[in-house]
């Protein structure tokens, strides 16, 4: 633990005093916008429909018969904001750790609840110091800069952007929001490396992949100065010009299909090779010791996420009631599809499958929750559910990898699946909402489909490259620093014992 300590705060030093060399100055604040950007780049101003990265495609009107409004700030918001911050709060306690505890064997119960509800801590301390300056300010395309460490300059009167014209809420809720998303998917990563890593590095591994692959992808996908500069063509290209690299693109992510979930499955993944498999995998028994648990953290999961997906539309509206009801319906449908599809694969539905299905529903439709119409997200939910369950058993056994709570199979594989389907049921000849145009204040006439499923499919490969890459090296310095894996013996009398001298059940 001593080292770990000790390459933390090294590790910590390092970054601060390179990340303030690298930086540019901040390009200005677009009027009446702070540089806040959404945990889904695109929602809907005033009820309408969902706003992108989108060229204007109407005449700007005259600069000077326009002025950038004065934004306000609507308690109504502000008070679902922060209901919606607790509920993904309890996403991760106690509903990750729930889901994942049930499904290791006993002995290594303690770990797991103990590795999530520890991550979540230290994540929020980092974000609270450098995470939320790094990815929600001004830079460049890949980083934002150190303007706003240690929370300078954020006070209780200070505004975040949301997108419609002069409407804002509090930046210290926004900021406690997105915090809230860095830190369970962190913890997601977790999955694949259960029974086996060494408590300390897996601290120390999330605290370097959350600052060089985490951040920047948050940055990347949903930076951007806001919408209240934008009054011609002029003031969306200056708000284009200073954007995230991929939100710059027109690039759809309403929650997190990039940022969270194929971010994270790519880090497990990597891990899972990194680790090697489990003692004793395909000889011993390694079925899950509580699916009451996991039912009752999937349940968790299942309610929190209205707060992940409905609060990412960043007011109380009609763009958050929209990703509210297709949460629902989604997660829904990925339940009876995974379960039918098992049924009919193996004879019986099983509780496994059904709250795998659950999850895998909410993964694939979180990039599209504002985006797509209700129909749209039942269909996305029926061909999560199959695709998912494909991605556990077919794809696991292609790669050969002990993901061991299938981290990939259904955070990458739904993720992957969610996010190139935004851009084909986003479309408004299939219900979706299409692309709102700032300047002409309306939603734009021109939806490619293939123009749009091009442009997810870079936000896809960028995710899965930078992650992956970020990830190997972090685990190989983690491995040299502190060692990756415990020891045969410990693995065997489980972690509980070995690495915290306590177990999760009395004997």
């Amino acid at each position: 633990m001593k080292k770990l300590l000790v390459s933390l705060a090294l590790g910590l030093s390092l970054l601060t005093g390179g990340l303030a060399m690298a930086q540019t100055p901040a390009a200005p604040t677009a009027a009446g916008a702070t540089p806040a950007a959404s945990a889904a780049a695109d929602a809907t101003p005033v009820d309408a429909a969902a706003p992108a990265a989108a060229t204007a495609t109407a005449p700007a009107p005259a600069a000077s018969a326009v002025t950038a409004p004065v934004d306000t700030v609507n308690k109504g918001d502000t008070a679902w904001m922060i209901v919606a911050t607790v509920l993904v709060i309890m996403m991760s306690i106690p509903g990750l750790a729930l889901f994942y505890g049930g499904l290791v064997r006993s002995k290594n119960m303690l770990s797991i609840l103990m590795q999530v509800f520890v991550i979540f801590s230290l994540i929020v301390i980092l974000w609270t110091i450098y995470g939320y300056s790094v990815a929600f300010t001004a830079g460049n395309p890949f980083f934002g800069s150190l303007d706003k460490i240690f929370m300078k300059g954020i006070t209780p009167d200070s505004m975040a952007a949301t997108f419609s014209k002069g409407v804002a809420i509090p930046e210290f809720i926004y900021m406690a929001f997105q915090a809230t998303f860095a830190a369970i998917t962190v913890a997601l990563v977790i999955g694949s490396l259960a029974e086996r890593a060494r408590f300390s590095a897996v601290l120390l591994f999330a605290a370097l992949w959350f600052t060089f692959s985490y951040l920047p992808i948050a940055h990347m996908v949903w930076y951007w100065d806001g919408p209240d500069g934008i009054v011609d063509q002029a003031g969306l290209d200056r708000v284009t010009a200073a954007a995230g690299w991929l939100w710059a693109k027109g690039a759809l992510d309403f929650a997190g299909g990039t940022v969270v979930h194929i971010n994270a499955a790519m880090a497990g993944l990597v891990g899972s090779f990194v680790l090697g498999k489990r003692v004793g995998l395909g000889r011993e028994s390694m079925a899950p010791h509580s699916l009451t648990l996991t039912m009752v953290g999937a349940s968790l999961l299942w309610v929190g996420w209205f707060g992940f997906n409905a609060g990412s539309a960043l007011e109380a509206n009609g763009s958050a009631a929209l990703a509210f009801v297709n949460t629902l319906v989604a997660t829904a449908a990925a339940t009876l599809s995974w379960m039918g599809a098992e049924a009919l694969h193996k004879g019986k539905a099983s509780m496994l499958g059904a709250a795998s299905g659950a999850v895998a529903g909410l993964v694939a439709i979180t990039p599209a929750a504002g985006f797509v119409g209700v129909m749209g997200a039942l269909v996305l939910g029926l061909l999560a559910g199959m695709a998912c369950l494909w991605g556990v058993n077919g794809l696991k056994r292609l790669l050969g990898a002990d993901d061991a709570l299938d981290v990939f199979g259904v955070h990458g594989v739904g993720g992957i699946l969610g996010a190139l389907m935004t851009g084909v049921l986003a479309s408004p000849a299939l219900g979706g909402t299409g692309i709102w145009d700032y300047v002409a204040n309306k939603v734009s006439p021109d939806y490619s489909i293939t123009g749009q499923l091009w442009i997810q499919l870079q936000g896809v490969v960028t995710t899965i490259v930078w992650s992956g890459v970020v990830a190997f090296i972090a685990f190989k310095i983690v491995d040299m620093v502190i060692g990756l894996r415990v020891s045969e013996e410990a693995e065997r009398e489980g972690l509980d014992i070995t690495s915290h001298g306590e177990t999760a059940y009395s004997r």
